[in-house]
C-alpha cells in the first residue's frame, strides 16, 4: 500500500508522470540550461523576472538551433502545467521535445517556471517555509506570473511572442485572454489539452480527489505547500486506494487516459525531475472546478469573506465569450483524454462560437491522452509540425 500511495500522490490531476523525485527546496547551482539544455549540445540562457507580488520567477532562453544558427523567427514562450516546470518541454530526445524542435527550426524560445517549482522558489521577502510564500492559487498565475514573464520576453525580444500552454498552462492563458489581457504582446496561442471546464472531467481519480476534499483537509492542517512527497499527503490520500470504485492497478491512466505514445524508456528521466510543489490552495481551486464546472476565481468558501476579497458574494467568473474574436488560436485535444475531457472542450467551443473561422485552428486527436501532447513520440509530426505551420501562418 505504502508505493501505492506514494505512486498515486504523484499523479494527482494534471501531474503527469507515475512517481517522482525529491523536489529540493532551494534551485541548484547548475539550473536548467547546464543541467538539461546544454548537455544536448544547444545555447541557452539563465533569466530571473519578480513579479509584482515578489516571486522570482526562472526563465531559460534557447536563442540558437544546434547547429549555432541564430533564431530568425518570433519567440515562443513555453508555459507547462501543474506540478510540472520547464523541464516538461525537454524531456524527450531533440527530435521528439517541443522545445529543442522550435529552436531547431528557428524559433526564439523561451521556457518558464511558474512560482514554488524547483527553480523558482525565490522571493523577495518570504522563505518557502513561510506559510504566506503558499498563500496563492492560479489566480495569482493570471495576475503576476504570466503577465511578467510574458512582458520580460516582449521587452528583451522586442517583438510580440507566440504562446504555447499545456493543460494549467492553457487554463491560466483562457483566463487572461477572457480579460484582454497580454494581447499587445502576443501574435496566437497554441493551447495543448485545453482546460477551461472541468465539470466532465472523466478521471475517476481526479473526480474522487476533487470530491474528498483531501486539499482543504491539507489547508486546514496548516500544510499550505501541496508536496507530492509528503507523508500528510500520503495519509489523506489513502483512502482512495481503500474505496473499491476506483482502480489504483494503473494510477496514470486512471489519472490522465489512455496515453498511446510514451516512450517507456525515458521514465528514469522523468523521475530525476518531476513532480513538482505547488501551493495547497491551488489545488483546492482546481478541485472547485471539478466539483462545480466553473471557470472563476477562487472561492472563499463563504459570502462575508467572498465579500472581502471580490466586493461580490460569489467569486467572479472568467468569461471565455471574452477572449478576441479576431485573436489567433489553436486549440488540440485528444478523444482519450481524461483531464482536458472532450465533453469539457466542447463547452469551451460554444463559447467561442463566435471567434472568427480564419482565426481558429481546432485539432482532434483520437487516439491522445493527456500527456501524449508532451511526451508522445509522435507528436513531433501529428501536434508540432501544424502548430509551427500555424505560427507562420500569424
Amino acid at each position: 500500500m505504502a508505493n501505492t500511495l506514494i505512486t498515486l500522490i504523484l499523479v494527482i490531476p494534471f501531474c503527469l508522470l507515475v512517481a517522482g523525485a525529491d523536489v529540493s527546496s532551494t534551485v541548484s547551482v547548475d539550473g536548467i540550461c547546464k543541467s538539461t539544455v546544454e548537455s544536448q549540445g544547444y545555447i541557452c540562457q539563465e533569466h530571473t523576472v519578480t513579479t509584482k507580488d515578489g516571486y522570482i520567477l526562472s526563465i531559460q532562453r534557447m536563442p540558437k538551433a544546434r547547429s549555432g544558427k541564430p533564431a530568425d523567427k518570433p519567440p515562443v514562450f513555453l508555459q507547462h502545467g501543474l506540478m510540472m516546470d520547464a523541464i516538461t518541454w525537454l524531456l524527450n530526445a531533440p527530435d521528439q521535445s517541443l522545445a529543442f524542435i522550435l529552436a531547431d527550426n528557428g524559433y526564439d524560445v523561451w521556457i518558464s517556471n511558474t512560482r514554488g517549482t524547483k527553480y523558482s522558489r525565490g522571493h523577495t521577502s518570504l522563505t518557502p517555509n513561510d506559510p504566506a510564500y503558499w498563500e496563492w492559487s492560479w489566480d495569482e498565475l493570471v495576475a503576476y506570473d504570466l503577465p511578467a514573464c510574458v512582458q520580460f520576453v516582449h521587452d528583451q525580444t522586442g517583438q510580440k511572442l507566440h504562446y504555447v500552454g499545456h493543460s494549467l498552462g492553457t487554463l491560466i492563458a483562457f483566463a487572461a485572454f477572457s480579460q484582454d489581457k497580454l494581447m499587445d504582446m502576443i501574435r496566437s496561442a497554441a493551447l495543448l489539452s485545453p482546460i477551461a471546464h472541468l465539470g466532465e472531467m472523466s478521471s475517476p481519480l481526479g473526480k474522487a480527489a476533487a470530491d474528498a476534499f483531501l486539499a482543504e483537509d491539507l489547508y486546514w492542517l496548516g500544510l499550505h505547500e501541496f508536496a507530492p512527497r509528503g507523508e500528510a499527503v500520503a495519509n489523506l490520500l489513502e483512502d482512495i486506494c481503500q474505496d473499491p470504485g476506483n482502480n489504483c492497478s494503473n494510477l496514470m491512466n486512471s489519472f490522465t487516459g489512455q496515453n498511446c505514445c510514451l516512450n517507456s524508456s525515458r521514465t528514469n528521466v522523468f523521475l530525476e525531475h518531476e513532480p513538482q510543489s505547488t501551493a495547497t490552495k491551488n489545488m483546492i481551486h482546481v478541485a472547485q472546478m471539478v466539483r462545480k464546472g466553473t471557470i472563476a476565481k477562487y472561492d472563499y468558501g463563504n459570502e462575508d469573506a467572498n465579500m472581502n476579497h471580490y466586493g461580490q458574494p460569489t467569486p467572479p467568473v472568467y468569461d471565455m465569450t471574452g477572449i478576441p474574436n479576431d485573436f489567433p488560436l489553436l486549440l488540440s485535444y485528444g478523444g482519450k483524454d481524461y483531464l482536458s475531457d472532450a465533453d469539457d472542450v466542447q463547452i469551451l467551443l460554444e463559447n467561442l462560437e463566435d471567434h472568427h473561422s480564419d482565426k481558429l485552428v481546432v485539432q482532434y486527436r483520437e487516439d491522445y491522452a493527456h500527456a501524449d501532447f508532451v511526451f508522445g513520440v509522435n507528436a513531433n509530426k501529428v501536434v508540432y509540425d501544424p502548430m509551427m505551420a500555424f505560427f507562420k501562418l500569424n
